[in-house]
Order: C-alpha cells, then structure tokens, then sequence
C-alpha cells in the first residue's frame, strides 16, 4: 500500500470516527434543550456569523420565510435570539443572540469537545505530542486550501 493510500485512509477513518462522535453530541445536547436541530442550527450560525436578518436564515436553511419566521419565534420566546432594528433598513429586523443564547451554545461546544478530553486520557504524553504536530501540518494544509478561490 503506498504511502498516499494509507494516508487517505488513515484520514477517513478518523474523519467517520470523528463525525459521528461531534454529531452525535449535538444531536443529543440539542435534544436535551428541548430544541430541535433546526433552531439549534440557527443559534450556532448567529454564533458563528453574527447577527443576521430573517432572509438568510430562510435560504441558509433552504426554509420558506413563514418556516423560518416560526423557527426563530421559538426560539425569541425562549430567550434565547432577539429581533433587533436593523440600523441600515429601519423596516427590516435583526437577529441575535441573546447572553442566554450565547451561554446555551458555550455549553454546546463544551459537550462537543467533551469526547476530546476523554480520547485525550487513553494516550500518553508521547503521543499527544505527535498527534498535536501533525494534526498542526494538516490544519495548515487545510486553511491554505481554504484560502484558494473557487
């Protein structure tokens, strides 16, 4: 097997491992809110991307306007985003997160990273170190390719 083979699928492999174990965790975090994985989808984009209007939240989630707009009325009613006056069109409205909002979504990302800190225990020190270095090469890699226009 060449080195290029193995690589792949070494990367498969964790990338499988890795994407059950992260979704998994937000899956089961998001239903322990009582949210469901749409409404947990749009407080993580206003946590990522900032502050948003109702129109990109409906095509971001490929919704219509009233879906969307029932959406976000959950999750406004529970604390969690605000309907902010957008300071460029005094018609139309602003999404945001609230503190509740952004405290929900800290939690969320601990609970995800969760699994990490356990993995982390089962290796030695050696190998953490090794890991942390490749992991550093590929991370560089990946932001480069990143970076190139489409």
């Amino acid at each position: 097997m060449t080195n290029s083979v193995q690589f792949t699928q070494s990367i498969r492999s964790w990338m499988d491992i890795f994407m059950h174990r992260s979704m998994r965790g937000w899956g089961l975090f998001a239903k322990s809110t009582g949210l469901s994985m749409p409404q947990f989808s749009i407080l993580m984009q206003l946590h990522y991307r900032g502050a948003c209007g109702m129109s990109e939240i409906s095509e971001r989630f490929e919704v219509t306007p009233a879906a969307a707009s029932q959406l976000v009325d959950k999750l406004v009613q529970h604390g969690l985003i605000q309907r902010e006056e957008d300071p460029n069109d005094r018609r139309a409205k602003m999404l945001n997160l609230t503190g509740k909002g952004r405290d929900l979504i800290r939690q969320g990302i601990e609970e995800r990273y969760r699994w990490v800190d356990q993995l982390a225990g089962t290796l030695t020190d050696e190998e953490r170190v090794q890991i942390s270095e490749a992991l550093t090469v590929m991370t560089r890699a990946a932001e480069a390719l990143e970076a190139e226009p489409v």
